[in-house]
């Protein structure tokens, strides 16, 4: 097989950081486009048959830039992957060096959005009184919601956060829950909780839950209250009815912002077409201060093999309507 040159590194100290530890992230980049890459004395060669010649050429040109002014782990690569397009490199670029941090957890980690639609996520919470996060597991809906809604909390902007989920068990019985209210509701919100510990830490948030700066609460406890001065988080929103959705999102006060998360390919209810979340992305279209973000399978940033099983499981699900 003959190979041919595509790009040549600026720097060749970056030849390392872009093969990435025990060539793992040339083995990515391999797999995404099904091609064989060499990597040598700074030199990028693929087949001269490769139909991804000009993708590929710009898509290490790209990586280059970014990694000049950044390190880059397995996780930012594979979003990185799963972003370009061959046309956003610039906005890629942005995403990364103007890094719009939105938090610094507990251990010291900075937090910022790492994909285009986690980008305009963050935004559309900064503009809009409800959002609306529907997409697959892993995008980041819940835990960018949960992180937000801490640094408001931080910096004055709000007096509490809530966190609401309806209790339907996801395809098993879980029995009888001992305890008051709290210890009944909190095995459906440990996603929440380790939002919070990891922003917080532990102790801080059992003292805020003690305070009632955090408040835990079973979407039908949410009936007859009016809430103001606070970010209320309701998740697997996509469980809730249709009389459930209605309630909750008219429990909005002055000063307070709704998150609404979901995946609509996760419904646990009885029927379906009952689901409060599906009926309220239909109903509210278009209306001032209620923005719908979606999320897709290429912004999962867990394991890469996450991504491959969302992809699997909707294309079964499309052949099969």
């Amino acid at each position: 097989m003959s190979y041919k040159i595509i790009y040549r590194l600026k720097n060749a100290l970056n030849e390392a950081k872009l093969a990435g530890p025990n060539n793992k992230f040339i083995q990515l980049i391999e797999d995404h486009y099904h091609e064989e890459i060499l990597l040598r004395l700074a030199e990028i060669k693929v087949s001269e048959d490769s139909k991804n010649i000009e993708l590929l050429t710009n898509l290490f040109e790209m990586v280059e830039i970014i990694l000049e002014n950044t390190n880059l782990n397995e996780i930012d690569l594979v979003s990185i992957l799963n972003n370009f397009r061959g046309n956003n490199s610039e906005e890629i670029i942005d995403l990364y060096l103007r890094k719009n941090v939105l938090i610094t957890t507990a251990s010291g980690k900075t937090i910022y959005p790492k994909t285009l639609n986690q980008k305009h996520y963050l935004s559309a919470l900064e503009k809009n009184d409800i959002i609306f996060a529907v997409g697959p597991a892993g995008t980041g809906k819940t835990y960018l919601g949960v992180l937000f809604a801490v640094s408001k909390l931080k910096s004055g902007e709000i007096k509490k956060i809530v966190l609401v989920r309806p209790v339907v068990e996801a395809g098993e019985k879980l029995g009888y829950l001992p305890g008051d209210v709290k210890e009944k509701i909190d095995p459906y919100l440990v996603p929440l909780y380790d939002s919070l510990n990891e922003a917080l830490g532990k102790d801080n948030v059992d003292r805020l839950i003690e305070k009632g700066i955090v408040e835990i609460a079973p979407l039908a406890y949410m009936r007859g209250r009016t809430i103001d001065g606070a970010i209320i988080i309701l998740d697997e929103a996509q469980n809730s009815s249709q009389m459930q959705m209605k309630m909750f999102l008219t429990r909005l006060g002055y000063g307070s912002k709704m998150i609404v998360t979901g995946d609509i390919t996760q419904i646990d209810l009885p029927n379906r077409s009952s689901s409060g979340l599906i009926q309220a992305l239909s109903f509210l279209k278009g209306i001032k201060d209620i923005k719908i973000c979606h999320f897709e399978s290429h912004d999962v940033m867990r394991h890469p093999l996450v991504q491959k099983i969302i992809e699997r499981y909707e294309r079964h699900e499309d052949q099969s309507l």
